[in-house]
């Protein structure tokens, strides 16, 4: 079997989430490494000429764009026998997975982006409460389990997955505070637990890395913002 390529950012999440699901699987990878601030190659531009966004899935002539179609790709592809499941295979938790997930992403993951972004003031407090709102519907989905899957990790646990290590540095560049371990204990328990796992953190970038690439991206889109007519 060729081996798999995929062309990510080092600072991405929705990079990682892959990462850790093809290591889930037990199939070998290779990464093609996209700078943030330098443009986008023309290996990205041809593979994903839609979108022009990692990450981008290259399997044997086959490329696959958007980071939970990728997942879902992963899955289909390989499964069964000793491949490890990422969604249920009962359709109604297959749908609820698939639904949570977009929520994570649209609201909690969207909502604490455009929080860090927003101005200081009534702006920033609003986009805060509503980013509150959404992980309090997250926090209820992981009350009483250990993932989001249940004993074990699977999809909604992978999209979720940038909560315990990039929220944090979201909160210090953008001049928030959203994840409390009070007003969401099972969230925090589960984060907790997730981050030790030694595949999860093997894949993860180094926060100070982090912390530099988000402190020169929110001044970059806040200087589009400015330089809007």
């Amino acid at each position: 079997m060729a081996k798999l390529k995929i062309i990510v950012s080092a600072t991405s999440f929705f990079c990682t989430r892959i990462e850790w699901a093809l290591k889930l699987k037990g199939l070998e990878y290779e990464l093609t490494v996209e700078d943030w601030f330098k443009g986008k190659t023309e290996l990205l531009l041809k593979s994903n000429p839609v979108h022009k966004k990692v990450p981008v899935l290259l399997d044997d002539g086959v490329v696959i764009a958007e980071s939970k179609v990728i997942l879902e790709y992963i899955d289909e592809k390989w499964k069964g026998g000793d491949f490890y499941p990422l969604l249920p295979q009962d359709p109604y938790e297959r749908a609820q997975a698939r639904f949570w997930a977009q929520f994570a992403d649209d609201k909690c993951l969207s909502g604490a982006f455009q929080a860090c972004l927003a101005e200081d003031g009534e702006e920033k407090e609003k986009a805060v409460e509503t980013t509150l709102e959404s992980f309090t519907y997250l926090e209820k989905q992981i009350e009483g389990k250990k993932f989001f899957a249940g004993d074990k990790m699977g999809y909604l646990d992978l999209v979720a997955g940038w909560i315990p290590h990039w929220l944090s540095v979201m909160e210090e560049t953008g001049g928030i505070k959203i994840f409390d371990a009070e007003r969401f204990p099972s969230l925090h328990e589960w984060a907790q637990n997730f981050i030790e796992i030694p595949l999860i953190r093997e894949c993860l970038p180094p926060r100070d890395v982090l912390v530099n690439h988000y402190i020169r991206r929110l001044s970059s889109v806040r200087s589009l913002k400015l330089n809007k007519p």
